[in-house]
């Protein structure tokens, strides 16, 4: 089941200035190279032949910078949130016509060393509407955020968190068009909400990944994954 992607690239990286106070999330340099140009490395690695790349804040420069995807065989496409910054689910809503009938959604800011086309055939065997992908995190890498028992997704808050909470989002979910039925078409949409609706209405899979998660969200994060591409 080959499954285009969408990353999600257009937050304004705060957290990483001074770094990206001129220059996008996605071009940050690790171990040599832009961190979009990783992504697209691994995702290459894992047979992914489609990327749409959802841009808001400088997303000119990401364009310019890797204008296609002709380096990795794959078929790269941006698209701009606009004058106004969409949100995580806005921005995957706006470029939902060129997703197709299921896709695999990625962080613009996650390395996400797994098995993406097991991902893709739990997804299928599913039936549901999406899928979470979940790590055991008990609290290690970040703060837990999810409750996962037998193989089910119960809770998934980042701001309420509660002690049963011993898994985390991994940063690598499926979606399809009808994941965002029902929502109110008010942006910004935060893609935590589509989850959350999912989850209420019991259209969310679950799938525990065994590999941890890389980011580089933080200056300790991009001084991690920079040890591990080096």
């Amino acid at each position: 089941m080959n499954l285009p992607v969408a990353i999600l690239a257009g937050g304004l990286a705060t957290r990483l200035r001074p770094i990206t106070a001129k220059i996008p999330k996605a071009l940050v340099s690790v171990a040599g190279k832009p961190f979009l140009a990783r992504q697209l490395d691994l995702l290459h690695e894992q047979g992914i032949h489609e990327v749409v790349v959802c841009v808001g804040h400088l997303g000119e420069m990401v364009q310019a910078a890797l204008p296609d995807g002709t380096p990795w065989g794959m078929k790269l496409r941006y698209v701009f949130d606009g004058p106004q910054l969409l949100g995580t689910g806005g921005a995957l809503r706006q470029a939902l016509p060129y997703l197709g009938a299921a896709f695999f959604v990625l962080y613009g800011d996650s390395y996400l060393p797994t098995n993406y086309q097991a991902v893709a055939a739990s997804f299928a065997n599913s039936g549901k509407a999406g899928l979470m992908t979940v790590y055991r995190n008990e609290g290690r890498w970040d703060t837990s955020n999810v409750v996962y028992r037998s193989r089910q997704i119960i809770a998934y808050d980042k701001r309420q968190r509660v002690p049963d909470m011993r898994y985390i989002d991994y940063g690598l979910g499926v979606l399809t068009p009808g994941a965002f039925a029902g929502l109110e078409q008010a942006v910004p949409l935060d893609l935590t909400v589509i989850y959350q609706k999912l989850i209420v209405t019991g259209e969310l899979a679950g799938y525990e990944v065994q590999e941890r998660f890389f980011e580089i969200g933080s200056p300790a994060g991009l001084a991690e994954l920079e040890d591990l591409l080096a």
